[in-house]
């Protein structure tokens, strides 16, 4: 036997999810939008929290918040059986969570609806549960799952309807923003792919408190334009009702 060659594996139904992902995603006219933050103040608060909010809970947070007053952000562009923009009441907030399943690191999308209604607390709870629960423990979690196990061509026509046909439909199944980062890890992605209208993605926070966020939007349902503004109002919104809601949270452990 050559030592030389290598080895053929086949694709995991995780991994087989995150292709079909992919193949709709590079058919969306994306273009990312950055904007230089500075959230010392929140960064010092969030600092005396125990357990300490993640990053993801704040801006998943403040993003939703933002998308309450901003319609635009809660759109998705259809094409069955005609062109056409959907705008959902609330925003669902698609987080991508990597496990580890079965020997694999994989990423899973975890649903928060109405991340503006919650408390960061509870947010932040349920970002951990999705870290480090059971995978089979999670409807969302065990569908996709399901779906990986089924014929590609299969596979693709549920992606295509659930993308086209129905605005409600889409929202339920795969959410109205998306949050992706490796901030965590030490880096940053610059422009991820996806189906959904927007993902926000930001980098590591220096010791200053200015970090890199990223918004990928669809030019379809919106302009550049709108998503700088967005980014400001995030910005506004991260260092006022967030960073009052995580000092009230940090007073009241404290008490």
């Amino acid at each position: 036997m050559d030592k030389r060659a290598g080895r053929t594996l086949p694709l995991s139904g995780p991994r087989r999810v995150i292709c079909d992902l992919l193949h709709f995603a590079r058919q969306v006219p994306t273009i990312p939008v950055q904007r230089w933050m500075n959230l010392a103040p929140l960064q010092e608060a969030r600092a005396r929290t125990d357990p300490r909010i993640s990053w993801c809970a704040l801006f998943t947070k403040g993003y939703s918040q933002v998308a309450a007053a901003m319609p635009e952000l809660r759109r998705a562009y259809l094409s069955f059986p005609r062109p056409r923009l959907y705008e959902h009441p609330i925003s669902i907030a698609s987080v991508a969570i990597e496990r580890a399943y079965r020997g694999e690191n994989v990423i899973f999308f975890a649903h928060l609806r109405g991340p503006d209604g919650q408390t960061l607390r509870a947010l932040d709870g349920h970002l951990r549960r999705f870290k480090e629960e059971p995978v089979e423990g999670y409807g969302l979690f065990r569908r996709a799952l399901d779906v990986g196990r089924l014929p590609g061509w299969l596979r693709r026509l549920m992606w295509w309807y659930g993308l086209n046909a129905s605005g409600l439909g889409r929202a339920r199944r795969i959410g109205t923003f998306g949050v992706s980062s490796y901030s965590n890890l030490g880096a940053e992605s610059l422009h991820p792919l996806s189906p959904l209208t927007t993902t926000l993605t930001y980098g590591v926070v220096r010791p200053d408190g200015t970090v890199p966020v990223r918004v990928v939007y669809d030019h379809r349902v919106m302009d550049g334009g709108t998503i700088a503004r967005a980014l400001a109002r995030l910005e506004e919104a991260l260092n006022g009702e967030i960073l009052a809601e995580l000092r009230g949270s940090d007073g009241a452990m404290a008490a």
